[in-house]
């Protein structure tokens, strides 16, 4: 197994991890015994998920990747970090990619077989999502341990307009198969319910645990707004994350277009890579050029990474949420904790996250019309007017709102509900 060792020179500077585990009393409850399935990425929920856990006493298996091999988890005491999955890079060829995924999957079997952990926790499936449902559920259930599953989407694929009767079937044993199932708002619960036959008393609500682990500097506002050439007096828009139909930026598009007869003073900032390939993309572009605004649209259209994240953050007036069809977004998360307001569309569980004229407003689904002019009253509002006093509140709101203390402590309830 591949593992860094803790006196290793990432370890050699003392890590907030480790300072926050001094501060703990010697008498904190212990969960002894978790192993935590990561999938290899997602870093900056596994970062505040194992630092809230940890902080609570749980000790952890995480198993990771190469991306995951960070000192936040390689120098906390209370994870004892496993690198099955290795490398993950995209740009190699085929053959590499299927032999380390063989690779990887032959490590977990190995590990499981002795594995002290008795509870296992699985944040995300691996690539091969119907073998993750089934036979690896199947396997580990086997080998007599409790199943805690966090559902970040009860079924993407529905979302994300791919769905079938296989992948339907995959989900239902998996779901059926595990112990329990985290879920991020309250509809997620009533669909896996309703959908999917799962009792109620296996479903639990937590928030989505605010992201902390990008880089929040002393960068000003005015500073990253320099930086991307926009005019103090541009009211900039920012669209950020991967870049997908459900996403609906052409609606944001479309919304632009009609604003910027209005007022020339408008721009948007699309920052993110394309989730699958570049078809919806260049759809995208067309419509930009189509519409002939070109001249007021910044993209970067890439991987955007965590120390370049604020500067699009800081730069923009307003976060816009046009999706079609969605639970919950990370992205609203992310944008609350650098105090960014946002609009979103009344979709899944987001008009729950929206405190109206406080932290964003709320737009009508597909209808580039009424987004628009929610935009425009933004603008018009006092929350844009005091945007610099605001967003200290909106950051205040958001940490408290989705802290990961509360995501720990019912995450530790229901580990030992389970082991006693």
């Amino acid at each position: 197994m591949r593992q860094t060792p803790k006196g290793s020179d990432v370890c050699s500077s003392r890590s907030r991890s480790d300072a926050a585990l001094d501060s703990l009393s010697i008498t904190a409850p212990l969960v002894a015994g978790v192993a935590l399935l990561t999938g290899g990425d997602d870093k900056p929920y596994v970062l505040g998920f194992v630092q809230a856990l940890t902080s609570e006493g749980v000790l952890l298996d995480v198993i990771g990747s190469d991306d995951l091999a960070v000192p936040e988890l390689l120098c906390n005491r209370r994870v004892e970090f496993r690198n099955l999955r290795g490398d993950q890079r995209s740009d190699v060829t085929f053959k590499t990619k299927a032999f380390r995924l063989v690779g990887y999957y032959r490590r977990l079997i190995g590990y499981t077989v002795g594995a002290k952990p008795k509870i296992f926790h699985i944040l995300w499936n691996n690539r091969l999502e119907l073998l993750d449902r089934t036979l690896l559920t199947l396997y580990y259930k086997l080998l007599g341990k409790y199943l805690v599953l966090t559902a970040h989407n009860v079924n993407m694929r529905s979302r994300d307009d791919t769905d079938n009767w296989l992948n339907r079937w995959s989900l239902r044993i998996q779901y059926q198969l595990v112990d329990h199932i985290f879920v991020h708002t309250r509809q997620m619960k009533a669909e896996l319910i309703a959908s999917f036959g799962v009792a109620e008393h296996k479903v639990s609500v937590i928030p989505f645990g605010i992201n902390n682990t990008v880089p929040n500097t002393n960068m000003t506002s005015a500073e990253a707004k320099q930086r991307l050439g926009i005019a103090r007096t541009d009211k900039t828009l920012l669209c950020y994350g991967r870049i997908a139909p459900y996403k609906g930026l052409d609606y944001v598009i479309a919304a632009l277009a009609e604003l910027l007869k209005r007022d020339g003073r408008y721009r948007l900032i699309i920052a993110g890579k394309p989730k699958w390939n570049e078809t919806y993309w260049r759809q995208i572009e067309q419509l930009i050029h189509g519409n002939n605004i070109q001249h007021r649209v910044i993209a970067r259209i890439e991987h955007v990474p965590d120390e370049e994240t604020e500067l699009y953050f800081k730069a923009a007036d307003v976060l816009v949420l046009a999706y079609k069809h969605v639970f919950q977004s990370g992205v609203l998360f992310l944008g609350h904790s650098f105090g960014l307001p946002a609009i979103a569309t009344d979709v899944g569980s987001l008009k729950e996250e929206i405190v109206e004229g406080e932290t964003g407003f709320v737009a009508k689904p597909h209808d580039q019309i009424d987004l628009a002019r929610t935009i425009e009253k933004y603008f018009s509002s006092e929350l844009f007017r005091e945007l610099e006093i605001r967003r200290a509140r909106i950051e205040e709101y958001a940490n408290e709102q989705y802290s990961w203390s509360k995501v720990a402590a019912i995450t530790t309830r229901v580990y030992s509900n389970l082991l006693s």
